[in-house]
């Protein structure tokens, strides 16, 4: 079911009120614990230090705190609701009055309006005067108007949102704001980048700019570097955090960070990196990668469908396989084995966004508006790349590794978010024997054609290798998926995995007409020859089935010895982004490994 939308802050937290009904049963005053809010019937406040007691039409305030708290009362709240909510249920039973008209205005000090549609934040949230928490994740917000938010706030969450331009907000920010969440949003530099410093944000302690558009590392960082009281910094899922230098730069460019995406600066991971802030011409815009393909299993044995007709002529039929993957068009390409672009593809866009998130509509609504995000976005074009072919194997060994190079730090984020293709082709090629030289099958003029035995005298005489013609390669895609890259966006450095295609589902082959079956369709020529060569027959019969009979003997038992069981089509795929390993101390910085 569609979650409402509301257009404004103040219509959402209104329609989030009635629906903790703090004026019905357990909460609010009524005929269940009217007489303990009446100051002219209620023992406890005309006989000050009396137990309160209660009517016998009326319930204690244990009993209605206890449907309130119990999981399996009606009336309890479900267990992903905010602590705010159950505070304020949990204040209509105690004190009902504090939640009356606009008494609720200094009760408050979250706000919490998540997945509601909101798309503006209006004036009415001023009337919320001790308001210090506002969490507006996974909503329709643009802009935001800084007179419209309190003053008192300290916490503000917009993750997840269309913001793409703060001039509106920093116009007359909070001046008590801590942290700042801007994650999941529009926002890109350069124009960006000035309103996220010390001017505007003296008390910064935490700021979320993840999954953004932002590509100038030296530019953020320099205004970043004012905020004095910064502490946690997440910029993952920008393009500048693809670079290799990234995290280096940052580290040494900000001493007083102590967390950066989510993982702790250590003494040790600040001394390996010092140095590298004062070195910017390492700061390359560019990205490198690795491709690497490893075995392949899974593939049926080929040689179990071709059809063999005996006493005929076959082409001679090879097979080879290999693994294809998109990858980004235009990049540089580092030292890697040979490979062959095929073909050029667009991706369609499939983005999973997975939230720390206990609501189940908040992951939901996020997923969907995310999901709207990407598609609107430019799509970039893919180019197909192949590894060698590998003959048939019970375990085929790519042994592939490729390096890619990557400048449209962009185009590669789009890439990384919609994931890659991986394809298992076999290539079969049929290669027939050149035909013999005519002259030797022509008629000699004023003479009959050639005798057979001097025809098979002279063949003899001039025997060659056999040349082969091949058609062309008739290709067959046995399995193909889709790879998740988005890890590689986050913190992770590489994505191994391995693509499970299922087992193969091949038609039974054809088996070729046995030997007996031959000789009994030749019975009848047989029988008008003479007799001692029936017999001749008759026994190189009887020693091809025997033959055929122990090879046959020989596959069941080496079938049974191995227990060749059907499995998977399976291949091994990872993508690693390179980063720069710094050398300890004073010494050199190192090169990507």
């Amino acid at each position: 079911m569609e979650a409402p939308k509301y257009s404004s802050v103040s219509a959402a937290f209104w329609e989030h009120l009635r629906g903790l009904g703090l004026q019905d049963f357990p909460c609010g005053l009524g005929s269940w614990n009217k007489s303990r809010f009446d100051a002219r019937t209620s023992p406890s406040r005309s006989q000050p230090g009396q137990e309160e007691s209660v009517m016998l039409d009326e319930e204690n305030p244990e009993m209605l705190m206890e449907l309130l708290q119990d999981p399996h009362s009606p009336w309890a709240l479900p267990p992903d609701c905010s602590s705010q909510d159950q505070y304020l249920r949990e204040v209509a039973v105690l004190a009902p009055e504090l939640v009356c008209g606009s008494n609720i205005f200094q009760v408050l000090s979250t706000l919490r309006i998540v997945g509601k549609g909101v798309e503006e934040v209006d004036e009415g949230l001023l009337q919320l005067q001790k308001l210090e928490e506002l969490i507006l994740s996974a909503n329709q917000i643009s802009r935001i108007t800084s007179a419209n938010l309190p003053r008192t706030l300290k916490v503000l969450e917009l993750c997840c949102n269309a913001v793409a331009d703060l001039q509106d907000l920093c116009t007359q920010p909070p001046p008590e704001l801590q942290h700042l969440g801007l994650g999941y949003n529009k926002l890109c530099g350069p124009s960006q980048n000035k309103y996220l410093s010390v001017d505007f944000w003296p008390n910064l302690v935490s700021l979320d700019l993840s999954f953004n558009s932002f590509m100038d590392l030296l530019e953020l960082i320099s205004q970043l570097s004012s905020l004095q009281k910064l502490r946690i910094l997440v910029l993952q899922g920008n393009p500048l955090a693809l670079i290799p230098t990234y995290r280096g730069f940052v580290v040494d460019s900000l001493p007083k960070l102590s967390i950066l995406d989510d993982i702790h600066i250590g003494p040790e991971e600040r001394h390996q990196f010092q140095g590298l802030a004062r070195q910017p011409e390492l700061i390359r815009s560019e990205a490198q990668l690795v491709v690497s393909i490893g075995e392949i299993k899974g593939v049926p044995n080929p040689s179990t469908h071709q059809q063999l007709e005996v006493d005929s002529e076959a082409p001679v039929i090879t097979y080879s396989y290999c693994v294809t993957y998109e990858f980004l068009e235009g990049d540089e390409t580092g030292d890697s084995c040979s490979t062959e672009e095929t073909k050029i593809c667009q991706h369609p866009v499939v983005v999973t966004l997975d939230m720390d998130s206990s609501a189940q509509d908040i992951r939901e609504t996020m997923s969907q508006q995310m999901h709207t995000t990407k598609e609107e976005s430019k799509v970039p074009s893919a180019k197909v790349f192949v590894t060698p072919g590998k003959p048939w194997a019970v375990i085929i060994d790519c042994s592939y590794r490729k390096e890619h190079t990557i400048k449209d730090l962009m185009g590669l984020k789009s890439y990384l978010e919609a994931g890659t293709i991986v394809s298992v082709v076999e290539e079969k090629v049929l290669s027939w024997p050149v035909s013999a030289d005519p002259e030797e099958n022509a008629v000699i003029k004023g003479k009959g054609p050639v005798p057979r035995d001097k025809q098979k005298k002279k063949k003899k005489k001039k025997e060659k290798p056999c040349e082969l013609r091949s058609d062309p390669p008739i290709q067959r895609t046995l399995g193909t998926g889709r790879v998740i890259l988005e890890a590689l966006l986050a913190t992770e450095d590489s994505v191994a995995t391995v693509c499970d295609f299922g087992i193969l589902i091949t038609e039974q082959p054809v088996q070729p007409p046995s030997l007996e079956e031959k000789d009994g369709k030749k019975s009848k020529s047989k029988s008008k020859k003479p007799k001692a060569e029936r017999e001749g027959h008759g026994s190189r019969k009887t020693t091809a089935s025997a033959e055929g009979k122990r090879k046959t003997k020989d596959s069941a038992e080496l079938e049974e010895g191995h227990n060749l069981q059907p499995v998977p089509l399976t291949v091994q795929f990872q993508m690693q982004l390179l980063r720069w390993p710094m050398t300890v101390g004073s010494q050199s910085l190192g090169e990507p490994q």
